[in-house]
């Protein structure tokens, strides 16, 4: 016989009787379990379990890929040509120059007479030096012509190297029209460089000036040109032809704003 069930019998059978003769039978004691106590980190855990796994999330952001502009086989080629004819311009993908607006050789006319005028003095002075110690009474080395013949030849060099100087800088001073900007380029000192890029889309008027016979004679002028977002204003002097190149920046200004390809 099992004695789990020799137990349950037991169990089942009425141990005495009531007075009204009703049967009373024993059943063991249930035992029940002691609460346990809930440390702080189970109740947080159990209180706030969406908050943590919330706060435990991670969130992985997918970099944006920037798709480039199209260009054309045709476009690309102008692009590469322009990088070779005009290595020190920074040239957008695309971007190519359409044209180039110099400055009139009149403006170097100060600078050359100068440059002559000082020149020709001392080698004059070099080949009559005779009479130069006579005129200013020279005395001692001064006088020697052998002694001052290699300062003044130093001195000529000199004269030509800032004439030079001047030269190189103002035929630096330009600027270009591209398919998408004006590009202008100033070279304010043998060493100091600066470049300005100008879009297109903000230009709001180009104009020209010519203020006396001579200008409109050998055709030099100045430009003015005026933007739209901080309405600053773009003066050039001493440029060739400045009415033809106000038509072509005004042609080119109108024609990218309208979507139009630039041709001139």
């Amino acid at each position: 016989m099992n004695p789990e069930e020799t137990t349950t019998d037991q169990d089942e059978q009425p141990v005495a009787y009531d007075t009204a003769g009703h049967p009373l039978y024993m059943h063991p004691a249930q035992v029940q379990p002691e609460p346990q106590p809930i440390s702080q980190s189970t109740e947080q855990s159990v209180t706030r379990p969406e908050a943590m796994v919330a706060s435990q999330a991670v969130h992985m952001a997918q970099p944006v890929e920037e798709e480039k502009p199209f260009v054309s086989d045709a476009t690309k080629v102008k692009h590469d040509r322009s990088k070779q004819l005009y290595p020190t311009l920074n040239l957008s993908e695309g971007e190519y120059v359409i044209a180039v607006v110099k400055r009139h050789p009149i403006g170097l006319f100060l600078s050359f007479g100068i440059g002559l005028i000082l020149t020709t003095v001392v080698i004059s002075a070099l080949f009559n030096y005779d009479l130069v110690v006579q005129f200013f009474r020279l005395k001692g080395a001064a006088a020697d012509i052998n002694a001052m013949a290699l300062p003044l030849v130093a001195l000529v060099l000199l004269i030509c190297l800032m004439t030079y100087i001047a030269y190189y800088i103002y035929t630096n001073n330009r600027f270009y029209l591209t398919n998408e900007s004006i590009i202008d380029q100033m070279q304010i000192s043998l060493f100091a460089h600066t470049e300005k890029s100008i879009d297109l889309a903000s230009i709001e008027d180009i104009s020209y000036t010519q203020t006396n016979i001579l200008q409109g004679l050998i055709n030099y002028g100045s430009i003015k040109l005026s933007t739209i977002g901080d309405e600053t204003t773009y003066r050039y002097t001493f440029v060739s032809n400045p009415k033809e190149c106000v038509s072509t920046l005004n042609s080119a200004v109108e024609a990218f704003k309208n979507g139009r390809p630039i041709s001139v």
